[in-house]
């Protein structure tokens, strides 16, 4: 039977869970990316052509393309000389000389998916130009999600709220997704860079709240610093429920498998701890259902593995998760 699975996110959480679940061809795949990135290559894009920004929407589209170590590499080959071209990636100009060509962002993100065999649809959460804003427990605004994601402010100040400016309305498509979906699965990603920015769309809240798709969310292995300080499972969840309210979340991903003791020197002394459960009673008298699993990937980087997320999604879909 197949399933329609749609994510939410950005980053490299959507495409770890992107590319294990691009291997499992008999589901319909959506991807709903957020375009609040401002840094970067893709910031330079986005303010020299007025394009949304297309990095999260390239990440994605790569990890559901045809699976070709070279398409992957050009895809994301990234210059390094030149002075107009330095910088920038393939894939990021490929979209841009599309939308400029086609007229349209999303006519241009599909010419882009059918050159390279995508397995999905890929999906800007909003065709609004926004910006993405915090306000830290101090007052202070900061604006601009490369500024929040590599902080210049006291990053040990805690962020009280988030915003968008420019609008923010939900894409239509990806209202459609989400209502017509079997599975929404959340995350995983910066909580408030890559997560957040899409559930502050306008018609959001709606749209998860309409679907009779069970919600998963996949949360972080690590906090990081200047954003998730101290948190543990139960901060994650507290956070999207104050985006998408409470009775939401169906099922929460956490990770129980053993970190290398160099890896967490190594991330300890950049502020990143391993997130814990600490109240598994507390989430389940809310109604969600914790899965623990191990879902650390063998490489020189505390991340989920793309085929360890898949089987458990797998195991939603066929029904040994219940």
């Amino acid at each position: 039977m197949r399933s329609n699975i749609t994510t939410i996110g950005g980053g490299t959480g959507t495409f770890n869970v992107l590319s294990g679940l691009s291997k499992h061809a008999r589901h319909n795949l959506a991807a709903i990316v957020t375009v609040a990135d401002s840094g970067g290559s893709t910031g330079e894009l986005r303010d020299e052509f007025g394009i949304l920004p297309p990095g999260d929407v390239r990440r994605a589209i790569v990890a559901l393309s045809e699976d070709t170590e070279v398409v992957r590499r050009l895809f994301e080959y990234r210059f390094k000389v030149g002075k107009r071209i330095a910088g920038h990636t393939i894939g990021n100009l490929l979209l841009t000389a599309l939308t400029d060509i086609m007229g349209d962002f999303e006519l241009g993100i599909e010419e882009l998916s059918e050159m390279f065999n995508v397995r999905g649809k890929v999906i800007p959460v909003t065709l609004d130009n926004v910006s993405l804003g915090v306000t830290l427990e101090n007052g202070d605004r900061i604006i601009g999600e490369t500024d929040i994601d590599v902080p210049k402010h006291d990053a040990n100040i805690p962020i009280r709220d988030v915003f968008l400016l420019g609008g923010g309305r939900l894409n239509p498509r990806a209202k459609e997704a989400i209502e017509n979906s079997d599975y929404v699965i959340v995350g995983p990603g910066d909580l408030y860079t890559s997560i957040v920015p899409n559930l502050l769309c306008h018609g959001m809240f709606d749209a998860i709240r309409n679907t009779k798709a069970k919600i998963v969310y996949v949360c972080n292995i690590m906090t990081k610093h200047g954003e998730t300080d101290g948190f543990a499972v139960e901060d994650f969840v507290r956070i999207l429920e104050q985006y998408l309210g409470e009775g939401t979340l169906d099922y929460v991903l956490v990770n129980n498998g053993e970190l290398r003791a160099d890896l967490l020197e190594k991330y300890e002394s950049e502020g990143k701890v391993p997130v814990r459960l600490r109240d598994r009673d507390g989430l389940q008298q809310k109604g969600i259902k914790v899965v623990e699993r191990d879902f650390t990937s063998a490489t020189d980087y505390i991340r989920h593995d793309p085929r360890k997320l898949a089987r458990t999604i797998e195991d939603f879909a066929s029904g040994w998760i219940k």
